[in-house]
């Protein structure tokens, strides 16, 4: 289907009014993405560019690049969300919840969901199975957690054009990668639909750092600057604000006041509710039943 064919075009203005729980106007969800990246493979993102140009294997400046997130990174930035009580969403690969475990427990033994984000961080369109790559990210979520992922986040944003038909047949409730509304909206795929929550690529810390090359202080602003924009057009009907964070980019040293003080900033407002996605899917399913 085409994207055309899977969402009608919806004006946010003319729908009917959406109202969250215990009087909330807006919600927040916070996606920690922890990824493993293959040393055998070309990598996903690069910090240096190699001196010869090229893709030189094995790749170790940019491979240590991203494994400093996962031995250092995200347990600077755990502390940060126990102290604010913020329960996030973790997207990860399925092969990172083996190689990375003690970052899996830490998680699971805050409640946090668990969501879908390929079983390895390769595109969507270049997975040999799509399917398959799908089940053995469920099955090890599963395996590890006690219950099937509801969440889905493609590696990078990508899907292919099967990538919601396949996710509703294997269970999924909701995906994230159509960045395309501030409320949850529903697509329509060959057999039940999936919601798509929102998600955000303008908050996301791969764009302002890696793409954009802004200073760290960028994701503080804008975040800041995004959800009073949120929060004033709420007034009107429920928003949802989505703010997303990678351990070897936000938990870098010189990053992490910033996102520490984008989270101070939303938690001292009122009517302001952190959720994950699966509760955010359950009440928009709820709020729209007919």
């Amino acid at each position: 289907m085409l994207p055309t064919e899977r969402i009608k075009y919806s004006p946010i203005s003319a729908r009917p009014r959406l109202q969250l729980p215990n009087d909330a106007r807006l919600a927040v969800w916070v996606i920690v993405n922890v990824e493993e990246w293959d040393p055998q493979q070309p990598m996903p993102r690069t910090v240096l560019t190699p001196p010869a140009g090229g893709v030189p294997s094995p790749d170790i400046p940019n491979w240590a690049w991203h494994e400093y997130g996962n031995r250092v990174g995200f347990w600077r930035m755990l502390p940060v969300l126990d102290q604010l009580k913020i329960p996030a969403v973790l997207a990860i690969n399925g092969s990172a919840i083996k190689a990375y475990e003690p970052i899996a427990k830490a998680a699971l033994d805050r409640r946090w969901e668990f969501i879908g984000h390929g079983f390895t961080q390769k595109n969507m369109q270049k997975v040999a199975d799509e399917r398959a790559d799908i089940t053995r990210t469920s099955a090890a979520i599963r395996d590890y957690t006690g219950r099937p992922p509801r969440g889905w986040l493609g590696p990078g944003l990508t899907e292919t054009w099967e990538t919601p038909d396949i996710l509703a047949e294997e269970g999924y409730d909701y995906v994230c990668d159509w960045v395309l509304d501030d409320q949850p909206v529903t697509l329509k795929t060959r057999g039940r639909p999936i919601v798509n929550i929102p998600y955000t690529q303008e908050c996301n810390d791969v764009a302002m750092m890696l793409i954009q090359h802004h200073k760290a202080s960028e994701y503080r602003d804008r975040a800041i600057d995004q959800f009073e924009q949120l929060y004033a057009d709420a007034e009107a009907s429920a928003r949802i604000m989505a703010l997303v964070v990678h351990p070897y980019i936000m938990g870098a040293p010189h990053r992490l006041r910033y996102f520490k003080e984008a989270l101070q900033h939303i938690a001292q407002r009122p009517q302001v509710m952190f959720a994950t996605g699966e509760q955010i899917f359950d009440w928009y399913v709820a709020s729209t039943a007919t």
